[in-house]
């Protein structure tokens, strides 16, 4: 496993997976499961993404690091397909965590509910 201390992980990363995602929009489901997953529709891209959120979750109970990184990942790419799907950029994300930096979490909380 990479060392977190000499490992870095970017939003390059993330944006290099996005555009990979994105570009097998209209491809072949034989061929990609990704498109596989476009040609199956939005719900059971979603469906997915709420799998792999569950999955990670219970190896986080369990304490499993290793399978914890394994199904963050897949968490990470199921959501990738269904934010192409939306045609929802990630920047927009980013632009939305970088609002909130410095914000305590529950007075962004608050701010959502007014």
């Amino acid at each position: 496993m990479a060392d977190p201390k000499t490992h870095k992980l970017s939003g390059e990363t993330l944006d290099r997976l996005y555009a990979v995602v994105l570009s097998r929009k209209g491809a072949d489901p034989e061929s990609s499961y990704t498109a596989k997953l476009y040609s199956r529709g939005t719900a059971k891209i979603a469906q997915k993404v709420g799998e792999e959120a569950v999955e990670a979750i219970l190896e986080a109970v369990r304490g499993d690091k290793a399978a914890l990184a394994a199904e963050s990942a897949d968490l990470l790419y199921h959501l990738m397909v269904l934010w192409a799907d939306a045609g929802l950029d990630p920047a927009i994300v980013w632009e939305k965590l970088a609002q909130r930096e410095g914000t305590s979490g529950l007075d962004e909380k608050k701010a959502r509910k007014s």
